[in-house]
């Protein structure tokens, strides 16, 4: 594909975690691989490579055993070969990567793994105070390969804190001219994307697991361990911060082992995740493996699957959540749809018992816009919600759009998504789509069997169905519009949650037209501006 300049000139860096999709895809998808090889031997300290003084800027380093390792600044950019960080090393003391002047980027060929991982079964202790992985404001991190990601072990941290006024990027050394000898331009599946493996609870391991502190749950792609008996537990903070063109296709598992652009295995309520554009994904834009991890001021555009995927007994919160499906162009002009759910839910990936639930979020104010297409990723349609494996949740001012669809739906139940689909409850949300519910408009089985699933969303009038030629945004097409005399229900002003995570409101959807000097408002519109370029 070849991309506008406006993504080349906009990434900033930050830091990636690797991990796995639900493993219910059954396709061989390709791995883009862009690096070259370098003898893993060589010492990457103190090297210097033609075009400039090391001493104008110093690149990231880290203490190893045998001493300083520290990346090559050029006169322009930092570059780091696998002698500096590759799925074979791991960094086991504190590193930072700071901004570089005049449009600078960290270039990284390989895997960037932070912390010891190992399965405590064989003896491994996971430690208490690991590394920090520290990105500071306006830094750039760009990954030539489909193989190169970020790792963050169990104890260690991510601190990726971004400004609004100098966010953090991931991104494709494809991003840039000066590094796409193809000439191709970036696209999805370019890296690995962020994995980061937490202390959470997860229903994949056993009570007596975790009791026992052996709960290693091995991660999918490059394999690493997660989980534990901690849903407090901090992983760091990631926060204004934009995640392009990654994730990845199989790596060890085959079909379904593929990676997101950001996974979260079993990460705890003391991690923080706000403020994030993640673009162009190959599989899931977020996916959580247990855990209760929050997340707010989330963008997500054009993944090729979830835009957000919940599973293995997930139990966090999330507020202020847009999603939008839509269509790239390829190098060779092809049209490629993008988006299959706005949210994959599933409830149980293990096995429920008296310590771990099926996933219950909270959810609350949401956007998704989705298309009539079916996603080049899978052949899978565009839809707002899918829910699946005993899901439960509770959902507030949700707004769900489809325009003009003939083939596909805003909601689907599975046969397991209806066994507790009476714990899934939609409050003061909007569904405006050409076509509201997949195959039946009646519960098959469960507890609503027979009952119409409009009249389960629309929960005793807390809730409405529309049609889709109803006016609910407002002339930027993203806002809702808080004046529509089509939306006859009110808003939740989330006072009733009495939770200080969520901010009180007076909207129904992601956005409010009347919030256009907001922070969370220009984030969104220079998202979308953005996905538009491509």
């Amino acid at each position: 594909m070849k991309f506008s300049g406006l993504f080349k000139i906009s990434l900033v860096a930050a830091a990636m975690t690797l991990a796995g999709c639900g493993g219910d895809i059954e396709i061989t998808p390709t791995v883009n691989d862009n690096s070259t090889t370098t003898d893993n031997s060589v010492n990457n300290s103190n090297n210097t490579s033609g075009g400039g003084n090391t001493d104008d800027f110093e690149c990231a380093s880290y203490e190893s055993d045998a001493g300083t390792v520290q990346g090559i600044f050029d006169g322009k950019d930092c570059t780091y070969n696998d002698s500096f960080a590759s799925k074979s090393i791991e960094i086991t003391s504190n590193i930072t990567f700071k901004e570089i002047p005049d449009g600078g980027v960290h270039l990284l060929a390989d895997a960037l793994l932070i912390g010891n991982d190992g399965d405590t079964t064989s003896g491994f202790v996971v430690p208490e105070n690991g590394p920090t992985l520290t990105v500071e404001p306006g830094a750039t991190l760009a990954f030539q390969s489909g193989e190169a990601i970020i790792r963050i072990a169990r104890g260690a941290k991510i601190q990726a804190n971004g400004t609004e006024a100098k966010p953090i990027t991931f991104t494709s050394a494809n991003a840039f001219d000066r590094f796409d000898s193809a000439g191709n331009g970036a696209r999805y599946a370019d890296w690995g994307g962020i994995i980061i493996n937490g202390n959470g609870i997860t229903d994949q391991c056993t009570d007596a697991e975790r009791a026992a502190t052996t709960c290693n749950v091995p991660s999918e792609g490059i394999t690493s361990y997660f989980g534990g008996n901690d849903n407090s537990d901090s992983s760091g903070s990631i926060k204004w911060a934009k995640i392009w063109y990654a994730g990845s296709g199989p790596k060890v598992g085959g079909e379904g082992d593929d990676l997101n652009s950001l996974t979260l295995n079993a990460v705890g309520s003391g991690s923080v995740f706000d403020y994030l554009h993640i673009h162009q994904g190959f599989d899931d834009g977020i996916e959580f493996f247990g855990g209760a991890a929050t997340i707010k001021h989330i963008v997500v555009t054009d993944t090729q699957d979830d835009s957000f995927d919940f599973d293995a007994g997930w139990q966090g919160k999330g507020q202020f959540l847009f999603v939008q499906h839509g269509t790239v162009t390829l190098a060779d002009g092809t049209i490629a749809n993008m988006g299959n759910n706005g949210f994959e839910s599933d409830g149980v990936k293990g096995e429920s018992s008296a310590e771990v639930a099926p996933s219950n979020p909270t959810l609350a104010n949401i956007t998704v816009i989705t298309t009539d297409a079916k996603s080049v990723r899978d052949d899978d349609p565009s839809q707002a919600f899918k829910f699946d494996d005993e899901f439960n949740a509770n959902i507030y001012n949700a707004l769900l759009v489809k325009k003009n669809a003939v083939e596909t739906s805003c909601i689907e139940l599975s046969s397991d998504g209806e066994k507790q689909a009476d714990k899934i409850m939609f409050n003061n949300s909007v569904m405006a789509c050409s076509s509201n519910f997949a195959e039946t408009d009646t519960f098959a089985g469960g507890p609503l069997a027979a009952q119409t699933k409009a009249s389960w969303f629309e929960n005793g009038g807390s809730s409405e169905v529309l049609t889709d030629d109803v006016v609910v945004f407002a002339d930027n097409g993203f806002a809702t519009n808080t004046a529509s005399t089509d939306i006859t229900i009110a808003a939740n002003d989330l006072t009733i949650l009495d939770d200080s995570f969520f901010e009180t409101v007076d909207y129904i959807g992601a956005v409010s037209d009347q919030d256009t000097s907001s922070s969370w408002y220009k984030w969104v519109e220079t998202a979308l501006a953005a996905a538009a370029q491509d």
